[in-house]
């Protein structure tokens, strides 16, 4: 009998002792476990891929909302905000800002699913990026407070969107191949994941620059 899958296990065992990602411990065991087993590459990620498809009984969101209502339950905007006030150079623009990077990077790289709007835009950016403009500007009027929290979103929205299509093994990758292809253009997903990276620096740009002028609008319309 064969004894060296079992390998597997003791990467996963290892993976958490470490408190490495997760999602990585696992693809990187299950790759392991595949290869040791005899299998070649193209079989253990079509296998991987076949389990991942027929176990998805309960969808991940189902998990994360009660945990993320339960934080907000016990203060984490609060904590958050916090935070935030206790960095005086703090501004909504440039915390956004950095957020768009991040975004953007971990898009690219195939991690989408670290950020978004329940996970991270309602418990914590928006929160934060209040903080930092009223530390800024003083107290601000319910219109301007939903003028930030819309910029919030946004910057979720832009970072993915830009950022995902460099990312290879994504469905809107697929969906704009096949989309060219029934109109006689024939690409690569490597060519479109290319092309997709001068369109996520100029979004970068032209979105970071809107952030940094909201800096600029919100000390205006507390000087008036």
């Amino acid at each position: 009998m064969n004894y060296w899958p079992l390998l597997g296990i003791l990467l996963v065992v290892a993976g958490f002792a470490l408190r490495m990602n997760p999602m990585l411990v696992v693809t990187a065991a299950a790759l392991a476990t595949g290869l040791l087993a005899g299998l070649d590459p193209v079989a253990v990620v079509s296998t991987f891929g076949k389990a991942f498809n027929d176990n998805r009984i309960i969808a991940i969101v189902w998990i994360v909302l009660p945990v993320i209502g339960l934080l907000e339950r016990f203060g984490l905007q609060q904590r958050a905000a916090a935070q935030i006030r206790g960095m005086r150079r703090a501004t909504a623009g440039r915390l956004l800002l950095f957020y768009l990077g991040y975004r953007q990077l971990t898009a690219a790289i195939g991690l989408q699913a670290t950020a978004g709007h329940p996970q991270t835009v309602r418990p914590l950016v928006a929160p934060m990026a209040l903080a930092a403009a009223e530390q800024q500007h003083g107290e601000l009027d319910a219109d301007t407070a939903d003028k930030v929290k819309s910029f919030a979103a946004a910057t979720d929205n832009v970072g993915l969107f830009f950022g995902e299509d460099i990312f290879l093994a994504i469905g809107s990758i697929v969906l704009i191949q096949q989309t060219l292809a029934t109109y006689g253009v024939q690409l690569a997903p490597l060519q479109l994941a290319l092309w997709a990276i001068p369109s996520a620096i100029g979004a970068f740009l032209i979105h970071g620059a809107r952030l940094l002028w909201l800096d600029r609008s919100l000390r205006r319309a507390s000087q008036r």
